[in-house]
This record gives structure tokens, C-alpha cells and sequence, in this order.
């Protein structure tokens, strides 16, 4: 095929490549050591390239042979031949672990570098040309938190946008946000952005020993949205996970019998809405996007009844005939949750304080709460992206992957969120990943541009190839097949030609 000529940057993504280290194996999916890949467009060719990230994690258990650092599914264990001080001291030192830093979810921009990032304190700088492995970041450093997640956002000016949790506070358990800026001032050029991070506001968890796990949040103009589900995590199971021979995923408990609470920070005044929203219990790891209308905020997500999805991803579960035997138990539901923000105070308990065109509710109740019900958009699709110029603005356009009742995706959609109307690529044994928009610099509608995924055949003697998709038509425009095995991955970006900075540079 024929790739556009404005076409001209790195696709990069990550996820998780190696499952065996010597005789041992990961129990998850999740758990595998980060393999980098990129695609590089240039004059109408692609150059491909992978290498695994060179973290600390992947250099003690290539060095050792064997898996010696934990993760979220796995747990390793010290040399049973030490003896047994050594055994005792390595036991207490897990109580509050030292996390891996395997970061193997996602890529970020932060100032005029990138990052590998997962959910843990720490995130390795690469650089996007090579995908070689530079400085590791501790964001304990800078800011109070134990996890953080994968899915920043960024402001029209290049700022970060962040959210993590600390849970090392003396029982003070809370959600923190902060900003990481774009450029630092000029006479500290030497600094890294990191130092000027700012904390924008922390939320107190609801449940000081079980706080929410979540995976991305939203922001409109005006706010920060985080939802915090009745999807836990057990801080004192987890502090003795080790002793008990147990992973920390055993320590994620869901609740269907409780409440899904909305909160909403102001970004001006840095402070929360007062009033309380809230929704039925569910599970959801991705934000779609989310904006403003008349007094409302309206946002989208993808949501499930239950905790199965991250059940399916262990290894032994994920067989040859993987596709046919493993049965979503809850499909991934698009999600639309419409919120008054400014509505009648004296309106009657019970009665919808919705405004706008759309079936989702918010009902007032006696106790001053708003009970939220949402629309919803449409079935079966996940790893949602949006052309990221739109983010927090009013919008139509969702390109995500298709999955049926099996986790692993099939097709690659664009849903409008207007008219419901779905578009599909699909071809036989495929497995596409995460689609990628990169919208054309003179675009003058939301998809004017192409879509980029990585299609990986189910069965492995044929070829894996780079899709290029006209967005507006959804028809193929071109492949770039790779001779070589790749992993399927979870997310990455795009960076445009301009923005990766050269060698010299």
C-alpha cells in the first residue's frame, strides 16, 4: 500500500515479552518482563525495531537465571539454601516492598523525554530512537505515593498530569495528584522536571485499609475526574502476601454489593466538588474522554460487572485452544455518565437532575447524595483511544479493539459516540492491538487522519504486520510486514518526527 507522506514518527509501544527466566516461569500474563517495540516512519518506509527493557528487575533475574524480583502475579522467593537469618531479615524487608521496576504498560512524555511507565513508584527513561534503557526515576522521590498510573494526561501547555496513591502515611491512606512540568526555568536547565513536580491536591480513600485500584482517570477544561471503585486492595493482606506465600494480585478483593463514588477536582481552586455522586459497583481500568455541557460533566468509560478480566491472564489459563475455552463472564460495556454539577437545589428527592440529551440519570436523595445511572454507548469494545487533540473536549470518535466473548481482540472499531454507527476492520486469525490514532497536521475534523495498530496472527508461522487505516473510511491504506516474532503489547504513542529529539541534540 501507500502510507500518507505527512506520515513522519516513531510509533512506540510495550508490553510485557518474556514469561520464562532459566527454570522458573511467571504465573501472569501481566507479570512478563517489558519488551519495547517501534515503528519508524520515514519517507514512506517503516523500520522496525524491539529490545527488553534493561531494568533492574530484568538484570538481577537474567543475572541470576531465575525469576528473584516479585510481581504483581508473582511472588519470588529468597534462596532456601541461605540460611536462616537471612531468611527471617529478607521477610521483613517485604512487609512494605521495594517495587519492580519491570515497566512494561505504557510510554509517557515528560518535558522533552520518554519513559516507560507501569503502575508501580518508578518509571526507566529510553530513548524512543534506540529504545535503549537510561535513568530510572523514583517518583517517591518527589511525591508521597506507592503506585501510580500508567494513563497520564497531558494539559494544552505539555504539563503532566498524574495520579498515584500512598499508602505509607501512618493509616493516612490517600490519592494524590500531581503535576510534573514541561520545561523547567532556564537556569536550571540542568534539573530534571521531576524536582519542580507539584502535588495538585490528595483525596482521603474512603476505606483507609482497602483504597480503589484504578488505572486511568479523566479530566475535562475545568476538572480532574476519579472514580473510585469498590475494586480494592487489601493493605494489610499485602503487607503479609510474602509470609503467607500469596501474590499481591490476592490481595485485590471486589465488592459488588458497594457503592462506585465520583470525585471531581476543580483545577483551579484545586479543591473537590463537595457535592457526592455516586453509581452502582463496577469494575474499570480505561477512561475514554470526558467533557463539559451546560453545567454538566459528561464522561465515558469502559466498564465490566465483575473482576474475571484479570483472572484470564494467567498463564495457565492461556492455552492453545486459549480462544475457544476462555469465556468473558462480563463483557466490556462503553459507559456514558452524565453529572449536574450545577442543578435546582430545590429540586424533589427522587426526581432526574439530568439537563442534556441523553438517557443516563442523576437522581437526588434524601441524604443530599446524587445516585448516577448511565447510557449505554455500545458493547465489546476496550483499549479505547481518541484523537488526543479532543481530549476533555466534546467529541465523536472512538477507535478501540473488539473483543466477543474472548479477551483477545478480533477487530479493530471506530464507534460514534453520536449516531452509534460502528466501523470495523477484521481479517481471519488476526489479533490486533491497541489502535493509535495520528491525526494530519492540516486536519480540520476530529478524524482526519490514520489509524496505527500492530496485528499479531494466531497462528505463528505467518507473519505479524504494522496496519496503516484511513480513520475517516476505516480502508486499509497499507501493511508493513515484520519477518520476525512480536509480542503482543498493551499501549504506547506516537511521536511525531519534530518531537524526537536527535543523537546530537
Amino acid at each position: 500500500g501507500q502510507l500518507p507522506t505527512w506520515l513522519q514518527g516513531i510509533l512506540l509501544r510495550n508490553g510485557p515479552g518474556m514469561h520464562t527466566i532459566g527454570d522458573n516461569k511467571y504465573n501472569h500474563w501481566f507479570d512478563g518482563l517489558a519488551l519495547l517495540h517501534s515503528f519508524t516512519f520515514k519517507n514512506g518506509e517503516v523500520y522496525y525495531r524491539s529490545k527488553y527493557l534493561r531494568s533492574d528487575t530484568y538484570n538481577c533475574n537474567i543475572e541470576a537465571n531465575k525469576i528473584v524480583v516479585s510481581e504483581f502475579g508473582t511472588m519470588a522467593y529468597p534462596d532456601p539454601c541461605k540460611n536462616i537469618f537471612a531468611k527471617a531479615f529478607s521477610y521483613l524487608s517485604h512487609t512494605i516492598p521495594e517495587f519492580t521496576d519491570n515497566c512494561l504498560i505504557n510510554i509517557m512524555k515528560a518535558g522533552d523525554d520518554f519513559y516507560a511507565t507501569g503502575e508501580t513508584n518508578f518509571i526507566r527513561k529510553i530513548n524512543p530512537q534506540t529504545l535503549e534503557t537510561l535513568e530510572k526515576v523514583d517518583y517517591n522521590k518527589y511525591v508521597s505515593v506507592n503506585v501510580a498510573t500508567s494513563h497520564p494526561h497531558y494539559d494544552s501547555a505539555g504539563n503532566v498530569l498524574n495520579m498515584g496513591t500512598s499508602i505509607v502515611d501512618k493509616g493516612r491512606t490517600k490519592y494524590v495528584l500531581f503535576k510534573i512540568p514541561s520545561s523547567v526555568p532556564e537556569k536550571e536547565k540542568k534539573k530534571s522536571c521531576f524536582k519542580h513536580l507539584e502535588v495538585v491536591c490528595s483525596i482521603p480513600s474512603h476505606s483507609l485499609l482497602h483504597p480503589s485500584y484504578y488505572h486511568s482517570f479523566g479530566l475535562t477544561e475545568n476538572y480532574i475526574i476519579f472514580i473510585e471503585q469498590p475494586f480494592r486492595l487489601d493493605i494489610l493482606k499485602m503487607a503479609t502476601a510474602y509470609i503467607r506465600g500469596v501474590n499481591w494480585a490476592s490481595c485485590l478483593a471486589y465488592n459488588k454489593d458497594d457503592k462506585t463514588w465520583f470525585h471531581f477536582i476543580d483545577r483551579k481552586t484545586k479543591k473537590e466538588v463537595s457535592i457526592k455522586f455516586y453509581t452502582d459497583a463496577l469494575v474499570f481500568f480505561h477512561h475514554i474522554n470526558a467533557y463539559e455541557e451546560n453545567g454538566h460533566i459528561i464522561f465515558d468509560i469502559i466498564a465490566y460487572n465483575d473482576n474475571s478480566l484479570y483472572d484470564m491472564f494467567y498463564l495457565k489459563n492461556l492455552g492453545k485452544d486459549f480462544e475457544e475455552n476462555t469465556k468473558l463472564t462480563s463483557i466490556p460495556t462503553c459507559k456514558r455518565f452524565v453529572v449536574p454539577l450545577q442543578y435546582d437545589k430545590d429540586a424533589e428527592v427522587g426526581s432526574n437532575l439530568v439537563r442534556v440529551a441523553s438517557t443516563a440519570t442523576a437522581a437526588k436523595e434524601k441524604d443530599g447524595n446524587i445516585y448516577c445511572q448511565p447510557e449505554t454507548l455500545c458493547e465489546g469494545i476496550e483499549l479505547p483511544r481518541i484523537n488526543y487533540n479532543y481530549n476533555g473536549k466534546k467529541y465523536k470518535y472512538v477507535y478501540a479493539t473488539e473483543v466477543q466473548w474472548s479477551p483477545v481482540p478480533t477487530k479493530i472499531a471506530k464507534f460514534n459516540t453520536q449516531t452509534k454507527e460502528m466501523l470495523h476492520w477484521r481479517e481471519d486469525h488476526c489479533w490486533p492491538s491497541e489502535p493509535v490514532f495520528v491525526p494530519n497536521p492540516d486536519a480540520k475534523e476530529e478524524d482526519d487522519g490514520v489509524v496505527l495498530t500492530c496485528v499479531v496472527k494466531s497462528d505463528p508461522r505467518e507473519a505479524p504486520f504494522l496496519l496503516v487505516l484511513d480513520a475517516k473510511t476505516f480502508t486499509e491504506l497499507g501493511r508493513a510486514t515484520v519477518n520476525v516474532e512480536i509480542h503482543m503489547d498493551l499501549h504506547g504513542i506516537f511521536i511525531p518526527e519534530q518531537a524526537v529529539k536527535t543523537e546530537t541534540e
